[in-house]
């Protein structure tokens, strides 16, 4: 069973909007939830749990730092919330405050990564001994990601935030401030490349997730560095996407030109566009996700660009997953479809792993 490296999990908004300990089990917190049908009418029931984490060789996951517009949430019970440019900050910190204490209050279940060596501190117990829980375990790693640059006051205000331990950066959730997204239309504005500039001067690598097609190419031909759609598939495999969630041909090709890597996203929605949430999810298997990997790898040539973002508990959850799912621990259950497709071993560990540790060891500090 590969390592697993998940490039997308919204872990603090889950904790703070619905008092989700991913230190329990996913069920355990299911059966918590039971009790509060709202949360499952809101969100799904979870995907996600440390012994699951365990239990599916879980090892790394960039960890976000996500926050909702006024104009773009979902009902009153959203906890998340800005109006300005001071609410934004508050509850930025408020999530990276969150995700130090998890750490530092439990060290033997998760740990910070920040830096290469603390990567290499992460991946190392569990290259060495795979987890067999509970006999055998070992901390997950957490790189923070800010999904949406919206609620950042000024691109110089970024030097704080690499400083507070934040590694990548995603400018646009719903877009219009920097440059078109999923749920406002447009490009790069003026400020949207001061932006990019000190994103580049710092060094963070970009995340085009959630960029409409104009502003990822725009992205694609200007910015220097490191570049990834840490969750998102491909648009071709789909009948319809009015928003531009998914990535077009002419994007992937870029992305893979720029050594970029894409993180698959299994979710239901975004595999079959004829799947409806009230519907049967048997429409929607693991081979549609082997089928997104598999575009993108026979348009490259080789698995050096596909990764696993999987978005779990962002907005989704069981069962609005592949039919095989149950948990993030029934993710390695890809692997042998993969082999049994032509795909090596070392072509499954790089797209379990191996890609997003690749990027890491490129674009983290060393100290």
């Amino acid at each position: 069973m590969p390592l697993l490296i998940d490039a997308h999990q919204d872990l603090a908004y889950n904790m703070l909007t619905f008092q989700r300990d991913y230190r329990r089990s996913a069920a355990q917190t299911r059966t918590i939830e039971d009790q509060h049908p709202e949360i499952f009418e809101r969100t799904g029931k979870t995907l996600l749990g440390w012994p699951d984490y365990q239990r599916g060789q879980v090892a790394l996951i960039f960890a976000t730092i996500f926050i909702v517009p006024e104009d773009h949430k979902s009902g009153g019970w959203e906890q998340l919330v800005y109006q300005n440019m001071q609410q934004a900050r508050r509850l930025i910190q408020q999530q990276i405050d969150l995700y130090h204490r998890l750490c530092q209050e439990n060290s033997d279940m998760f740990s910070w990564v920040r830096t290469k060596s603390d990567l290499q501190n992460v991946l190392k117990p569990w290259q060495q001994t795979p987890a067999d829980y509970p006999r055998t375990s070992h901390p997950v790693g957490l790189l923070l990601s800010m999904e949406g640059a919206e609620g950042v006051e000024h691109p110089d205000d970024l030097f704080e935030w690499w400083q507070a331990g934040v590694r990548i950066i995603g400018p646009v959730w719903a877009g219009g401030r920097y440059c078109g997204g999923t749920l406002v239309p447009g490009e790069f504005s003026k400020e949207g490349w001061a932006l990019l500039d000190v994103m580049a001067e710092i060094g963070f690598p970009l995340d085009i997730a959630h960029m409409n097609e104009r502003s990822a190419l725009q992205a694609l031909d200007r910015f220097p560095g490191a570049i990834i759609a840490s969750h998102a598939n491909a648009r071709t495999l789909i009948k319809e996407d009015p928003h531009q969630r998914q990535l077009s041909d002419e994007t992937l090709k870029q992305l893979i030109q720029r050594d970029g890597i894409i993180g698959m996203l299994p979710y239901n929605g975004f595999l079959n566009s004829d799947w409806q949430k009230q519907a049967d999810r048997h429409q929607v298997t693991l081979q549609n996700v082997f089928a997104n990997i598999d575009h993108i790898c026979q348009m490259a040539g080789s698995a050096r660009h596909v990764g696993i973002g999987t978005d779990f508990d962002g907005g989704f959850g069981w069962p609005e997953v592949p039919l095989e799912l149950d948990t993030i621990a029934d993710l390695p259950q890809l692997a042998p479809l993969l082999a049994d497709n032509g795909y090596s071993e070392t072509d499954i560990n790089a797209i379990f792993y191996g890609n997003w540790q690749r990027f890491l060891e490129r674009t983290l500090p060393e100290s």
